[in-house]
């Protein structure tokens, strides 16, 4: 039985598991996103979300305990650096998990673990910016909004310009097109 065994195995030894996620924690640093197994996923969460807690505090002991978990210069100064200011006012819940569909050669279930505050389609800053820009059609058709400024960047330029052309004025060297339907 495993009545209080609450740590995830993931089928590894001690070492095999400590290595596996201190290599998971460093991609994830310097990528912001990975793209793993739902189990290591959610292993990792448990496994990376105390260190980014201790980064919000720089101190060398803190650098030093994070150091002790993974091995790496170039992700402690990733993670104390960019990462620490991001994540400042944040109280917790540093990263996200979404499932993604199962794994075609074993069917494993994959999911994608991201830092929360580098994803900039969730973020509230995205939204208003996104919600400012218009959107250009080819044919010239939009809101109103775009076309009404269109039409007065466009008016000086008209004035400016000969008068286009009437139908009366244009000619036509192409005969009509013949019916080709059956009747």
């Amino acid at each position: 039985m495993r009545h209080g065994d609450k740590i995830k195995n993931l089928s590894r030894t001690a070492s095999h598991r400590a290595a596996l996620l201190s290599n998971l924690t460093c991609q994830l640093i310097q990528y912001k996103r990975i793209t793993t197994t739902l189990a290591k996923a959610k292993a990792l969460r448990v496994y990376a979300e105390p260190l980014i807690t201790k980064s919000k505090k720089d101190s060398t002991h803190n650098r030093r305990v994070v150091f002790s978990y993974l091995q790496s210069k170039e992700a402690i100064k990733e993670l104390f650096g960019v990462i620490s200011d991001k994540v400042a006012d944040r109280p917790g819940g540093y990263t996200r998990i979404i499932k993604l569909p199962r794994r075609v050669g074993d069917a494993a279930d994959m999911a994608m673990i991201e830092l929360v505050d580098f994803n900039t389609l969730y973020t509230k800053d995205a939204e208003e910016t996104a919600a400012k820009k218009t959107r250009r059609s080819r044919r010239g058709g939009g809101s109103k909004k775009a076309s009404e400024a269109t039409v007065e960047a466009a008016a000086p330029v008209a004035e400016a310009t000969e008068a286009p052309a009437t139908p009366e004025e244009t000619s036509t060297d192409e005969a009509p097109a013949e019916d080709t339907t059956n009747s």
